[in-house]
């Protein structure tokens, strides 16, 4: 009993040092991801095809790189130390991107350290939230509803800041701007690591191995040059998002076919919900590529209300849209979840899931309608915020509760590796994500706003019945989804019966 205060921790303050880390890294993150496509078409003179395609392959190999980073966090240099790293090669990333030189593999390179960066640091950093709410459901979701908002409180400011940037200073200065805010995380993470204390996986708990650190560092620089081929040649990225698939597939059938029984029902509960998370961030995928570009052609860029101009946007920071509507709405769920959590009458994450396709489709559905005002084949920029809020509401029951699906249903000893999994299946469907925004690709020799006005909202509308379909299958699939939940909550309470006691975690 006299060693339990040593163990003691603050929940509060461990999670404030990962919230910070976050929100720094998604500053650099999405500073550059709402500048990308666009730097693409108009400043290296991509086709909407071509520079879609790319950044779809970019963004699944950004998200599928968390597997590995998380298996290398767990089981070799530890979740606590992988982190930073990451964050730092994430830094040199932006800064290869902030060389003034438009050469094609000068990018791609610069594409390729960021794969690998965030590697490192994706899986790490959600794994970290996961292990200081561990074993407390209703705090798990409020907690990674609140960490999404670190992603999107980093986010809006670099998406709003960057494109202002540009206009003004040029492509390459925007892109040191990320650079610099990862640099700042990382300076706040160092002086505040010491709340981490006893947080992360077992290696973290033994003396830095500089060997396995070097075979790492070794592995990531020849993987930027293997990401930097991948992105350049269709074929091979098509064939590395099919392999992917198929090992996604395979990891959950391995793990449930090996794991303890008491252990299948939550990971066969995870396996259905990666599966609908992934048909989601088909819809995610349009913030960078179709919203993006039809905010470039098709929207009115001054912000008028009742004949007044309020303010005027460039088309890159209409993605800021998104994070504002979430950080507005995050502490709204963040307090439902835990109230009535309290009460036993929250809503289960199947049903949240359901809930946000059916957001996300009257968010389409929005944008599709749009064209039926358009003046001169221009909309109204109310038309994007409402669209928007209705997206960000439906992204934050589904993605911003992926990671607590992962938290809850699988195995603390999986974790790291699961987490990577499920960015893996983002990944892939990032990917699919560019490709159906090229169903609204324009043909250089269309010119005329009314024509890529008709071709942006026939996708808007497809893609509102498609989420109408998603919402359908998750509420098909509830009574399974309870099920197994029920089935892993008992198993959940037999284990812990029989271990005893957990370690005690103060909180303030």
């Amino acid at each position: 009993m006299n060693a339990q205060p040593a163990r003691r921790r603050s929940q509060t303050r461990s999670f404030s040092t990962i919230f910070l880390i976050e929100l720094w890294e998604r500053f650099g993150y999405y500073g550059m991801a709402a500048l990308l496509v666009l730097f693409m078409v108009q400043k290296i003179g991509f086709g909407d095809a071509q520079a879609n395609l790319v950044w779809g392959a970019f963004t699944a190999l950004v998200y599928a790189a968390p597997a590995i980073g998380g298996w290398i966090g767990d089981k070799v240099l530890g979740t606590r130390r992988t982190m930073p790293i990451g964050a730092a090669i994430l830094a040199i990333g932006y800064l290869m991107l902030a060389i003034p030189s438009d050469g094609l593999y000068l990018l791609y390179c610069s594409m390729g350290v960021i794969v690998v960066g965030n590697g490192l640091f994706k899986a790490n950093a959600a794994n970290m939230v996961r292990r200081i709410y561990e074993g407390d459901d209703a705090k798990i979701d409020s907690a990674f509803t609140l960490y999404y908002m670190a992603v999107n409180v980093g986010s809006t400011v670099s998406m709003l800041l960057t494109p202002w940037i540009k206009d003004r200073w040029g492509w390459h200065a925007a892109f040191a701007v990320c650079c610099v805010g990862l640099i700042l995380g990382l300076v706040n993470y160092l002086l505040m690591m010491r709340t981490l204390n006893g947080v992360g996986s077992p290696p973290d708990e033994k003396p830095v191995r500089w060997d396995l650190l070097a075979m790492v560092l070794v592995a990531g620089f020849i993987a930027l040059f293997a990401v930097a081929f991948v992105i350049q040649h269709r074929e091979i990225a098509v064939a590395c998002v099919y392999f992917a698939g198929a090992a996604i597939l395979g990891i959950f059938g391995y793990m449930i076919a090996k794991g303890a029984k008491s252990e299948r029902s939550g990971l066969v509960a995870a396996l259905i919900l990666v599966a609908e998370t992934l048909l989601f961030f088909i819809f995610y995928q349009q913030m960078s590529t179709s919203l993006t570009l039809f905010a470039l052609r098709n929207v009115d860029w001054h912000q008028n209300l009742f004949g007044t101009t309020l303010f005027s946007w460039s088309p890159a920071q209409y993605q800021a849209l998104n994070p504002i509507w979430i950080m507005l709405l995050s502490p709204i769920l963040a307090w439902a979840y835990t109230h009535f959590g309290k009460s036993g009458r929250d809503l289960p994450i199947a049903g949240k899931f359901a809930l946000g396709f059916v957001v996300v489709a009257i968010g389409f559905f929005i944008f599709g309608f749009s064209g039926g005002s358009a003046v001169d084949g221009k909309i109204s920029s109310w038309y994007m915020i409402w669209g928007y809020g209705f997206y960000s509401l439906g992204e934050l029951l589904v993605s911003g509760l992926g990671l607590a699906m992962i938290a809850r249903y699988v195995p603390a000893r999986m974790g790291g590796f699961m987490m990577g999994a499920y960015f893996v299946a983002t990944g892939i469907s990032q990917y699919l994500g560019s490709v159906v925004a090229n169903y609204a690709s324009i043909p250089d020799n269309i010119a005329n706003p009314l024509e890529s006005l008709t071709i942006y909202t026939s996708l808007f509308h497809k893609l509102g019945f498609l989420a109408v379909g998603g919402a359908v299958l998750a509420i098909i699939l509830l009574p399974l989804m309870k099920r197994l939940s029920a089935m892993h909550s008992a198993h959940e309470a037999i284990a812990d019966s029989a271990g005893g006691l957990p370690t005690v975690i103060a909180e303030e």
